[in-house]
């Protein structure tokens, strides 16, 4: 693996980041109705790195995974959902030329620790269904189904103990 290194992503990089979060989504091979849907939430805007905990796995020459935390200070109800207050997973997404190369488990070992020196041990996260065996292997417990965005479509729900042993 070439050398990468975990860094605050820069309001500049919103476009990269926006086209990195769709390449990824791609990867499954979904539906184009699926894109559409999923406009909103997979584009990442100059304002979003700003007011967020956004970090990107840098190759050298560009950002090749990204993820995003976001801390709810009070339980959030959502089409039908209620999300637990606490801190969650908001985004992570690996550009798919370096999908098995290691850089989700740098990404995810590094959020850990973000999570650890703020004082939480716990982080929430609805994964992607094709992503929930890496979570699992990240130490990830699931939790159950919730519904999605997409009609008919349900998504995993975990949970990462940070104080759990592996």
């Amino acid at each position: 693996m070439q050398y990468k290194k975990i860094r605050r992503a820069l309001p500049e990089e919103a476009a990269r980041l926006t086209e990195l979060s769709f390449a990824s989504k791609a990867y499954w091979q979904y539906p184009q109705s699926y894109y559409r849907r999923w406009q909103q939430e997979l584009t990442i805007t100059a304002d979003f790195i700003d007011t967020h905990n956004v970090y990107v796995c840098d190759d050298g020459s560009s950002p090749c995974g990204f993820y995003s935390l976001v801390i709810l200070h009070e339980a959030l109800h959502v089409s039908g959902l209620v999300l637990a207050a606490g801190v969650w997973l908001e985004h992570m997404f690996v550009h798919p030329d370096n999908i098995g190369q290691g850089v989700g488990t740098l990404l995810f070992n590094h959020m850990c620790q973000l999570v650890e020196e703020g004082g939480n041990s716990l982080i929430h996260l609805l994964a992607d269904p094709h992503a929930l065996l890496f979570y699992k292997k990240m130490g990830c417990v699931y939790q159950g189904e919730c519904s999605s965005t997409i009609p008919g479509r349900t998504t995993p729900y975990l949970i990462c103990n940070l104080d759990s042993p592996s």
